[in-house]
């Protein structure tokens, strides 16, 4: 059988042979359709990579001995044989459009004529999706151009850009950083949220790229939004946006399979708590604010609640109570002032923030520019909709706030080992354990950076891009490791040696840099045990 390891209490991974090839890649993608197909309650993903399965569930509603079990049983199947689709796709190799074309053919030794043609006379399987939304990781490529990455990344990468790294090959679907070798491009769209499927490609497909000068399709661009506007009866105005200001809800789930990250609101206590003293229904959008506040505008009487962290807020001057519901009259302004503690506080409105679902959820995700408002931070000049308004007799009274806060600065967060810990000799995790790390200011949505003693890795070579998960500790080469949170890619190549308990993920996501950051190991029980009290305070006010 395949090993099958726990990723922190809401996840488990099932690991074939370590290679890049095709046929445990076919047996991957197999296994991965026939746990979907099991559909068990409370799994939320079902992510095939090159030679692995992740399945991300719910721990309060799927039992991991289910998941597990089904994951058995897949494996256990003979693997049909399923032929994918094959595309074309046209490119246009070097000049502008492949900048290090030139790279490639000294270190390979070749001309840059024989690069393009070796590049583009073979088939490429589509062994998985991830790092971003609708990126296909191809291959093999020709050993004689497979030169590694750039030494160093570049800070943006325009999107259709085709690059080398190594044995694999991929189209850059969205502008981001990257460090692949840029040979090419291709105006053919790789993710679009406005078509089914949103990837152009699945595992399993072929590619074959075709030299074609450029000529970019009618209507390829699109215009990028300004100030949102709303015809919404009921509304907000962003007056002054704040640092980082994003409309977030209970997450994307369903689509990692596609490269899409999860998302949603990074404390999902302070979320639902906020929620829910306004009568929302789950998962109804709300405000997020990082570290300093927004200054909004109720356009109409208007009930609100904070909840997560204390910046300092203020209703028409008067201080406003945390974790309570409040009435605005038409035209209050509500203000973030000093802030007292935490890193990101939850603004709830009743009838939830109204803006175009995208793959089924609100949440704004920054790299993609997906969902929110048109996939960025709060404007000055938004005017955001909200929904109907909600029914004043099913309102929460005040609570205390759910989230127990570290003190002094920082908080000791509860992990569970890794699935990669074989990456790591025997005292990496009572390195982990004994150091208190500091959350660098290079941190994010997608992950903190963490500053310390550096965590050493046993095994030189890369390791696999794999999936990555909630919580996941990763450790790249520098040995400085970075926690995984809300916004993190699907699919990473450095190790997890820990993974933090989904209770503590809350208390981790109102971290701010500067601020340390401990870790204790504890057991699977004491993680649900948690998980569970958790939820039963948040069901328990009235």
């Amino acid at each position: 059988m395949p090993a099958i390891k726990e990723a922190g209490d809401s996840a488990l991974l099932l690991e074939l042979e370590p290679v890049i090839d095709t046929t445990v890649n076919a047996r991957a993608i197999a296994i991965a359709a026939a746990v979907r197909d099991d559909v068990i309650p409370g799994v939320r993903d079902v992510v095939s990579t090159y030679r692995s399965v992740a399945v991300h569930f719910d721990p309060l509603v799927a039992d991991a001995r289910d998941v597990q079990a089904s994951l058995e049983r897949a494996a256990e199947s003979p693997v049909s044989t399923v032929h994918g689709r094959l595309l074309e796709i046209p490119v246009e190799y070097g000049g502008q459009w492949g900048p290090d074309i030139a790279d490639v053919a000294s270190l390979s030794g070749q001309s840059a004529e024989a690069v393009v043609r070796r590049h583009s006379e073979r088939e490429y399987r589509v062994f998985m999706l991830g790092f971003l939304p609708g990126f296909a990781y191809l291959g093999p490529v020709d050993p004689e151009i497979a030169v590694p990455r750039r030494s160093a990344p570049r800070e943006r990468v325009r999107a259709g850009s085709i690059g080398i790294a190594g044995q694999q090959t991929g189209v850059y679907p969205l502008d981001s950083p990257g460090g692949w070798q840029i040979v090419g491009h291709t105006f053919t769209r790789m993710f679009d949220v406005e078509q089914w499927p949103v990837a152009l490609l699945a595992p399993g497909d072929s590619v074959r790229f075709v030299p074609q000068p450029h000529e970019p399709p009618p209507g390829m661009a699109r215009a990028s939004g300004g100030a949102l506007s709303t015809t919404a009866r009921r509304s907000i105005t962003v007056i002054e946006p704040g640092l980082l200001t994003t409309i977030q809800d209970a997450g994307r789930w369903g689509h990692q399979a596609s490269g899409v990250p999860v998302s949603g609101a990074m404390d999902w206590i302070a979320y639902r708590t906020a929620n829910a003293l306004v009568a929302n229904e789950p998962g109804s959008a709300v405000v997020e604010a990082t570290l300093t506040g927004p200054k909004l505008r109720f356009d109409q009487r208007t009930t609100f609640a904070i909840a997560g962290a204390d910046f300092g807020a203020t209703l028409d001057g008067v201080r406003v109570p945390h974790c309570a519901a409040v009435t605005a009259p038409a035209g209050g302004v509500l203000r973030f002032n000093m802030r007292a503690f935490g890193a990101r506080a939850y603004v709830a409105i009743d009838g939830g923030i109204d803006v175009p679902r995208v793959l089924g959820s609100r949440s704004t995700h920054l790299l993609s520019r997906m969902g929110g408002t048109h996939g960025r931070t709060l404007l000055q000049g938004d005017r955001l909709g909200l929904g109907a308004e909600g029914t004043p007799n099913r309102r929460r009274k005040p609570i205390p706030d759910a989230t127990a806060y570290g003190h002094g600065g920082g908080a000791r967060l509860r992990v569970l080992p890794g699935p990669q810990t074989d990456y790591f000799p025997d005292d990496a995790m009572d390195l982990l354990q004994r150091t208190r790390f500091i959350v660098s200011p290079q941190s994010n949505r997608m992950g903190y950076r963490l500053q310390g003693d550096r965590i050493p890795r046993l095994l030189e070579q890369e390791m696999i891009s794999d999936a990555a998960f909630a919580g996941g500790i990763q450790v790249p080469p520098s040995g400085d490791p970075i926690l995984l949170l809300a916004d993190r890619q699907t699919t990473g190549g450095y190790p997890q040696l820990a993974v933090v308990i989904t209770a503590d993920i809350p208390l981790a996501a109102q971290l701010a840099p500067g601020d340390w950051v401990e870790f204790r190991v504890c057991s699977r029980s004491e993680a649900l045990s948690a998980l569970v009290a958790q939820e039963a305070r948040l069901l328990a006010f009235d």
